[in-house]
């Protein structure tokens, strides 16, 4: 037995670092742990790494080339070489290229791997030089990122470590339990020494159930409820004015924004009572020091964007920077100047966009635009996660859509491939790993040898630049000639060389306002930024009503489940997942625990077993993201009742706008 290190490249915040248990020669791995590498994933791992050996081998996994046999979606391949199968991409991309256009062309990728060399660096260099359609990656994070970028350029937030010390901590917009596991001991340590806690979310989240405070806002409506406490702050000499008259610009336009929601006008939209806001309120404004945790969950709506830069705005109108375990984060990476695009030398692009949440209507020629003739999905399960599924199963099931999958497993979108291609996990290949939530740069270092005939993204997308006479002499090759060029001028690589992980000049432990300032051009807090309001339907802050009729009164939700990450790790949910609803919106239906529930809308419709919750409220059901076809009784997922409508800033998902119905199947 041999014990490697290695780290954690999933879409998660943490980014653990890893010891791996490996048998003989890299032949078999015998177990996963956490290590202590990486200070803020303290030597424990979520239970879905620490069971990632049995991926290696399951009956889904992908070891070979396959070439389409039968129907699409009908999973008939018959097995080939590299060569047959990167022969066969190569002459259809020159045959769609030359007949309708390199911009026929879309390269289809998301958050399978968060690993620098494997994300953004090859792949982009090899389709930016074949001149084909660029996606816009915004099925997450798009909102809140525009908003961030807007208020505070982008300003690394709070060490998650330092809220340990904080007096009050909020969670706004997400569920640690399930999507970052190692901020919960940290927040039941600061309760342990008398820290208050309130956590915004419309479940009962296992945080939530330790709170002090709740606040369960309908789906949509987190906007007026921040403004509300915006101006409640303002109303009764809480908001810090001196702080804001100095640091910040708009303030006052954000304050009469804030006036025009009232804790009782926003308790009659949101569900929240007004007894529970000015609680928070004065809870926010009077308690130092004072940490916020923001997440992408209430991003997920219409008024998304506008709502992620109310809840980012708190911290500055109640005066909370400057001190240590205060402020708020939502992500750490501005702390790392990375680029990977130019590291790879990849070409600047004047290709059209596709907005990842329009790709249903790009691929089912629904889009007024020229129609995508040929798509390779790589980090991706787009009929998994992406929103209308039934239009983009439907796009898939062109017969004159060619479709490159190159994947770890048989997912649902790989059954629709004209060819497949194994990929290699990530104990398998090299790799870098910026942890979002946490302050590390991560290597990603191979524990074994490539199982079979799987092989890693760069090898793969060399290749067929080489075919297609795209290739430069000096191109990057490995992931470590694109390591080396992508450090070059820092001393992170020699850190990380002693160590497999890095830390940023800032340090782990900045304190915002003392060691980190906005990004903005003048270094303030924009808190209305005119390039923001210009391009919000309702203007910044504006709020857009809730989309639930007469029809589809109820609003889904599709929250992570603990065992999944997006729809990573899909296939091993085996059993039917059920649709939770609140006992009165049962009763109301008459509908019991246990019975198969169809749930509807203009969309589509989800047949599914039904649990009755108390962890809802009235109004709000719940069915999980990144589930796959066999989690339901019809093959469709919430993904099938989610609006391909945007966000109002970023053009994000709304997958929380989804208004449905329910009865019994």
């Amino acid at each position: 037995m041999t014990l490697l290190r290695t780290s954690c490249p999933l879409d998660c915040p943490d980014g653990c670092s890893l010891e791996v248990e490996v048998e003989g020669e890299g032949e078999r791995v015998v177990s996963i742990a956490g290590s202590h590498g990486n200070p803020l994933t303290a030597g424990f791992i979520c239970s879905k790494v620490r069971n990632f050996g049995k991926r290696l081998r399951e009956k889904e996994r992908l070891l070979t080339p396959a070439i389409r046999t039968g129907a699409k979606g009908s999973g008939e391949f018959r097995s080939a070489s590299w060569d047959e199968a990167l022969d066969a991409i190569a002459k259809e991309l020159v045959r769609v290229r030359e007949s309708s256009g390199s911009e026929a062309i879309l390269p289809l990728s998301y958050g399978g791997s968060n690993g620098k060399l494997t994300e953004g660096g090859f792949d982009r260099r090899f389709f930016q030089r074949l001149g084909a359609s660029k996606l816009d990656r915004t099925v997450c994070a798009a909102p809140t990122r525009a908003a961030s970028l807007g208020l505070y350029g982008g300003m690394p937030g709070m060490s998650l470590q330092d809220f340990e010390h904080s007096k009050l901590i909020v969670v706004w917009g997400t569920n640690p339990s399930a999507t970052g596991i190692h901020f919960v001991p940290i927040v039941q340590r600061a309760q342990a020494a008398g820290a208050k806690l309130v956590v915004v979310d419309p479940r009962k989240t296992p945080l939530a159930k330790r709170a002090d405070i709740h606040l369960a806002p309908r789906p949509g409506t987190d906007l007026p409820l921040a403004l509300a406490a915006i101006g409640w702050l303002f109303d009764n000499g809480l908001a810090d004015e001196q702080f804001l008259e100095a640091h910040t610009t708009g303030w006052q336009e954000l304050r009469a924004k804030a006036s025009a929601w009232s804790t009782e006008a926003a308790a009659e939209v949101s569900g929240v009572s007004a007894e529970d806001i000015e609680a928070f309120a004065r809870l926010y404004g009077e308690t130092r020091p004072t940490a916020l945790r923001c997440g992408y969950g209430f991003e997920r709506n219409r008024n998304g964007g506008s709502a992620a830069a109310a809840v980012m705005a708190l911290p500055a109108v109640a005066g909370h920077f400057g001190a240590p375990s205060s402020g708020f984060v939502l992500s750490t990476g501005a702390a790392w100047n990375l680029d990977i695009e130019g590291a790879a030398d990849a070409p600047s692009s004047d290709a059209r966009t596709i907005n990842q949440n329009l790709v249903g209507q790009a691929l089912a020629a629904e889009s007024p635009d020229a129609p995508v003739d040929f798509v390779f999905v790589y980090n991706h399960n787009p009929i998994a996660t992406l929103p209308n599924q039934e239009l983009v199963r439907r796009g898939f099931e062109r017969e004159d859509l060619f479709t490159v999958v190159f994947e770890q497993v048989m997912t649902d979108t790989a059954l629709f491939a004209d060819v497949l291609l194994p990929a290699t996990t990530f104990l398998e290949h090299e790799d870098l790993r910026v942890g979002y939530g946490s302050y590390a740069l991560l290597r990603v270092e191979p524990v074994i040898a490539p199982i079979d005939e799987a092989r890693p993204n760069g090898e793969v997308f060399c290749e067929l630049a080489q075919r297609l006479g795209l290739e430069e002499e000096s191109d990057a090759l490995t992931p470590k000639d694109l390591e080396r060029r992508l450090l070059e001028g820092t001393d992170i690589g020699a850190q990380m060389d002693a160590n497999q992980i890095a830390i940023p000049e800032i340090g782990d432990h900045p304190v915002q306002f003392v060691d980190v300032f906005p990004m903005t051009p003048d270094k303030k807090i924009h808190l209305h930024p005119k390039e923001l309001d210009e391009v919000a339907p309702a203007g910044m802050y504006g709020y857009r009503e809730d989309p639930a009729t007469d029809e589809f009164p109820l609003a889904l939700i599709s929250p992570s489940l603990p065992g999944t990450i997006t729809s990573t790790f899909g296939e091993l949910i085996v059993k039917p997942v059920p649709l939770e609803m609140h006992s009165d919106d049962a009763k109301a239906r008459e509908l019991t625990g246990g019975q198969t529930v169809r749930v509807w809308n203009s969309f589509g419709e989800v047949l599914c077993p039904l649990s009755i919750s108390s962890d809802l409220v009235p109004g709000t059901v719940s069915l999980p993201k990144g589930m796959w076809s066999h989690s339901s009784f019809n093959g469709n997922t919430s993904n099938a009742l989610s609006p391909d409508t945007l966000s109002d800033l970023g053009e994000g998902a709304c997958f929380n706008d989804a208004r449905v119905q329910v009865e019994g199947a």
